[in-house]
């Protein structure tokens, strides 16, 4: 659905919003757009005797002079530009006072609720208490709703703060059990609808291990291929020809399905190894990583990888875990952000080695505790960049938990004006529209503080060059059944598998940053890296007292890579370099790669034979569908994991479009090795 015809669609309840959106910036209330069609069934009143923490955040002082002053940071015309503020400044300008606090704290206490947590520069509380004394300190019903077929908490109407402490609350957070949810993604396969298997190490000669060791197949785009497929008894046949994907099923190490890549691979096809050798790696600089949960062999895992990629060990010199919301109680790796993390360490480990990483874990995926670890990493000013591979989808912020949106934009805005850049992947479901029936985007991604990461599908040639790069996005069509392999007749459409997140925002303004890119809102994403789970990357990763190889990939892989990217291009400056985002549109064509549509040379395509019925013909879009706006993509014939056969598309990511220049998929493009550091150090 077009921008406009999403205002028209929502626009009776854009009164109601308003009140919602307690204390968004003035950018984004100028420019706020509506909730998802799907409405919440509410299901009833929440337990009025059910413990809940609530935090309350406060209002900064001077919020339009802090703005302005962030907004000159990053004006190259003013003389304020790229001077970033320290926090003692930003403690004694734009902090809240402690007179602030006492009120807000007072009313917490008034209400029966028990202060738990609050910061050094008075910016929130945390209480605890019920569910009958949370509404009424923050003046709304919480009922349980249904939202995309779960259960959740959301208020019922307007948070109302009451009394003197309702002038010094900008958000308020806990009202909703809303979480964050992690952008790694598995390939699938096919024929059971889950994550393709992960390989126990010991099975693959780990002895032998040593640098640049192959265990899945790089080839990930290979020749033209002709398959007939027969029905017995005479029946049906058909017969496909088309470039292959991946490597045979029967094929053992280092041909494992499907096809990934390994560091050194990837090293070369991004121009990754020209910098090395002029000694830039992330050396001295951090890389902060903010996860949720973790994973309690992450080290190990991490020196696994580093051992078969050839890659510095981690250390308690260059690797540490910070707590800061507390222990995050996942023994045995059952929380589900595993392999997010593994994703997160290993890749920004390859691509920067010489960087330290600061691995920052949130007691769990809840907005508070996230948002809280995100606060801690800039607070103690760890590191230049922080890398966040999350996100949730910006109409059900709107519609269920806005207060969500006021934090996270203040959050990047911190970041922004102290010199760091938060950067956010853009989740791995294209438009979002078949999650929750609209299109929308991710957030925080979104914020016009974030630097968003997208994704691309990467095939390499033989010697590991880069060959093609597409944007990211899978559709699936199953063309034969189990050996011995009768055809499909008709053909069965899988559809979309995953893709890069991207397009208009309904809720921020335009940056200024974006100011060549068409209409008034903001556009996600900025840049990208490889993404596509399909061409993903190795990932090791203890389960179940297991160690694991496998291919992730999602923007969570692309996330770590470009933040990672961004630590070498501050070494290279000898500065911080704030917001990366604002520096990369105004960079010269050949320090970002556009990242074009491809039309496939050897598409698959068919012709089905019904005797005494005349040929069938599959034209390649008939076995790539659903399009919607794509015309030019890759194409392939995949054995899957088992003797079934599809064919695998690459480029169609929902109604998202890759093209010249900027794109809802890609960005500006993929970072181009010494030619985009160094364009970035000059442009600094």
């Amino acid at each position: 659905m077009s921008l406009d015809a999403r205002k028209t669609c929502f626009a009776t309840v854009l009164a109601c919003l308003a009140l919602l959106l307690i204390a968004l910036p003035a950018s984004a209330q100028s420019a706020r757009g509506a909730r998802a069609s799907t409405t919440p069934q509410i299901l009833g009143a929440e337990d009025q005797s059910k413990q809940i923490s609530v935090t309350f955040w406060l209002n900064q002082h001077n919020k339009a002079g802090f703005d302005e002053m962030v907004r000159q940071m990053y004006d190259r015309n003013s003389p304020n530009y790229h001077h970033w503020l320290t926090l003692n400044e930003y403690k004694a300008r734009f902090a809240p006072a402690a007179g602030d606090m006492a009120v807000v704290r007072q009313h917490l206490a008034d209400h029966n609720l028990h202060i738990v947590a609050s910061d050094k520069l008075n910016r929130y509380v945390t209480a605890r208490g019920t569910v009958a004394d949370v509404q009424r300190a923050a003046g709304v019903q919480l009922n349980r709703v249904s939202i995309k077929g779960e259960v959740h908490r959301a208020p019922g109407a307007v948070p109302v703060i009451s009394g003197a402490a309702g002038k010094f609350v900008s958000a308020v957070q806990g009202l909703s059990d809303l979480k964050y949810k992690n952008h790694a993604m598995r390939p699938i396969d096919p024929d059971t609808g889950k994550a393709v298997p992960m390989v126990p190490l010991s099975s693959l000669a780990m002895s032998k291990v040593g640098p640049a060791v192959k265990f899945f197949n790089a080839n990930c785009l290979r020749g033209t291929q002709a398959r007939t497929f027969k029905t017995g008894g005479g029946g049906p046949y058909a017969t496909y020809s088309g470039a292959r994907y991946g490597g045979n099923i029967n094929n053992g190490p280092p041909n494992l399905p499907p096809c990934g890549y390994d560091a050194p691979q990837v090293d070369k096809a991004y121009g990754l190894t020209s910098l090395y050798k002029q000694g830039l790696d992330g050396t001295g600089q951090t890389i902060v990583i903010v996860d949720a949960f973790g994973s309690d062999t992450i080290t190990s895992d991490a020196n696994t990888f580093s051992q078969i990629n050839g890659l510095p060990a981690l250390t308690d010199s260059n690797f540490a875990i910070y707590f800061p919301t507390g222990p995050t109680n996942c023994g045995g790796n059952t929380c589900g952000w595993d392999v997010e993390t593994s994703l997160d360490v290993e890749w920004s480990h390859s691509v920067a080695p010489g960087a330290n990483i600061a691995l920052v874990l949130g007691a769990d995926n809840s907005f508070t505790n996230l948002d809280l670890a995100v606060l801690f990493a800039i607070d103690n000013e760890i590191g230049p960049v922080i890398s966040n591979s999350y996100g949730l989808e910006e109409d059900i912020l709107v519609a269920e938990d806005p207060s969500e949106l006021t934090v996270q934009n203040s959050l990047t805005e911190l970041a922004a004006s102290l010199g760091m850049s938060a950067n956010f992947s853009t989740g791995d479901d294209g438009d979002f529209f078949l999650q929750v029936g609209e299109t929308t985007v991710n957030m925080p991604a979104a914020s016009p503080f974030a630097t968003a990461i997208g994704g691309t599908s990467l095939f390499l040639n033989s010697d590991r060059s880069l060959k093609l790069q597409t944007g990211w996005g899978n559709n699936l069509t199953r063309i034969a059944n189990a050996s011995p392999n009768p055809p499909i007749v008709p053909p069965l459409q899988l559809g979309f598998q995953g893709g890069s997140g991207g397009g208009t925002s309904a809720v921020w303004a335009k940056p200024s940053y974006q100011g060549s890119l068409p209409g008034n809102f903001r556009l996600l994403p900025d840049i990208s890296y490889v993404a596509d789970p399909f061409t993903g990357g190795e990932v090791i990763v203890t389960e179940n007292n297991q160690t694991l190889i496998g291919v992730v990939g999602g923007t969570s892989l692309s996330c770590p890579m470009f933040s990672a990217m961004w630590a070498i291009t501050t070494q290279a400056a000898g500065t911080w370099l704030g917001q990366a985002a604002p520096l990369l549109y105004g960079l010269p064509a050949d320090a970002i790669a556009d990242i074009g549509a491809v039309d496939g040379p050897d598409n698959v395509t068919g012709i089905i034979h019904q005797p005494p019925q005349p040929p069938i013909i599959e034209t390649a879009d008939d076995l790539a569908a659903p399009l919607e706006n794509t015309t030019d993509y890759v194409s392939t014939l995949y054995n899957g994991t088992s003797t079934r056969w599809y064919v695998l598309a690459f480029g169609t990511d929902t109604s998202l479009m890759t093209g010249p220049g900027w794109d809802n998929v890609t960005g500006l493009g993929t970072p181009n090795g010494m030619n985009f550091v160094t364009a970035v150090v000059a442009a600094k």
